[in-house]
């Protein structure tokens, strides 16, 4: 085969991409202690299939999921089917379909791989793996806590330091603007932080949008600030279950850094209660995102990472502890070392300088006389 059609048949389609060792390896080790540590705390793993009927993956949410999903038709039915975009509305629907009996509150935990339509500037990425969990059945302070609590510790665990929660509440400003004509240019301004053109608007609501712009920042000295904004009934409900939220997560991790956005609710169409997106300080890319949201008429909550992010944050942790075998060596020790946490690399063929051999192979070490030699 020709240099030139190698090449050609190693192209991929844009933001599709090759995980190679040893990535490959930290990302499937980094998810299997997460999906561990999930199990641990109550949370049972589901395994949705990566493809299903269009209308199953948007049922309820049309509007904000349809966008994402690359179609294909069925040969079998001649129905559209869609390729997963995200996994948690699909672990909705076991829920509240084939688990409809189990008990309430019902936690699900998920990993799997999900493919958007096109990327972004900050997520090129169109494939990219997803680990989460669900909380499902039950609608209280606790319940958001207990979620966000979760995935960040979750998080430490894994090595990362300097955990940033931002917390939103992306129902708020509709509560705020009922009956505005104009909703989706105030929209595009609070996306903006545009206080001029929020001003326009006047009255109280008016001064209301403005005063949560200026309400942005760190978790308590905002909670003041929020708390003297005369809100309507139901974004004082919204406001207080914030607070709840607040004062359960820095008992449980105090070292967690919060902030509060009350005008951000870009990529939550779908969540009507407390969001929240989680950051390693530093990076503009989201380690994850979650929130409560409606769960086919259930409430619920739950939390999404995106593993490419996690795993680039993450030291690498597997160890090169890989010891060529010369052809020949009995099982027995093979089992052995294998036993000890060594990645046995066998030969396959009389070799005239099993090192060398072994340092071909990239081990660290080689077997000599039935020792482990480490190579210098």
């Amino acid at each position: 085969m020709s240099l030139h059609r190698f090449n050609k048949s190693a192209l991929l389609p844009a933001g599709l991409y090759d995980i190679l060792p040893p990535q490959a390896a930290h990302e499937a080790n980094v998810e299997a202690r997460l999906m561990a540590n999930f199990f641990t705390h109550g949370y049972e793993c589901v395994k949705p299939p990566l493809i299903e009927f269009e209308e199953s993956l948007i049922y309820g949410h049309s509007s904000t999921v349809s966008e994402h999903i690359f179609r294909v038709m069925d040969p079998m039915t001649q129905r559209m089917m869609g390729i997963r975009s995200d996994m948690t509305l699909q672990i909705a629907r076991i829920a509240t379909t084939q688990l409809i009996n189990v008990a309430r509150p019902l936690r699900l935990s998920y990993s799997g791989q999900v493919l958007r339509l096109k990327g972004n500037q900050l997520r090129p990425e169109r494939q990219f793996g997803q680990a989460g969990i669900e909380l499902i059945g039950v609608d209280s302070a606790t319940a958001d806590a207990e979620i966000i609590v979760l995935i960040t510790k979750s998080l430490i665990d894994l090595g990362i330091d300097n955990i940033c929660v931002d917390l939103i509440l992306p129902s708020l400003i509709s509560e705020i603007c009922i009956g505005l004509d104009n909703i989706e240019n105030i929209n595009t301004a609070l996306d903006h932080k545009d206080s001029s053109i929020v001003s326009t608007i006047g009255g109280d609501v008016g001064q209301i949008l403005n005063a949560l712009i200026e309400a942005v920042g760190p978790a308590t000295s905002t909670l003041v600030k929020l708390s003297v904004i005369p809100l309507p009934e139901v974004a004082k409900y919204l406001l207080n279950r914030l607070t709840m939220v607040v004062d359960l997560i820095v008992q449980a991790v105090p070292e967690l850094i919060l902030t509060i956005d009350p005008v951000e609710r870009r990529g939550f169409e779908y969540h009507n209660g407390v969001g929240f997106t989680v950051f390693k300080k530093g990076s503009v890319t989201e380690l994850g995102r979650g929130g409560r949201y409606s769960a086919n008429g259930e409430s619920a909550v739950g939390a999404t990472l995106f593993m490419n992010t996690v795993q680039n944050v993450i030291p690498h942790q597997i160890k090169n502890r890989r010891v060529f075998i010369p052809i020949g060596t009995s099982i027995d020790i093979c089992r052995s070392l294998r036993s000890e946490g060594w990645v046995t690399i066998a030969g396959l063929e009389q070799v005239d300088d099993d090192k060398r051999e072994a340092m071909r192979m990239s081990c660290s070490h080689f077997l000599l006389n039935g020792l482990v030699t480490k190579i210098n």
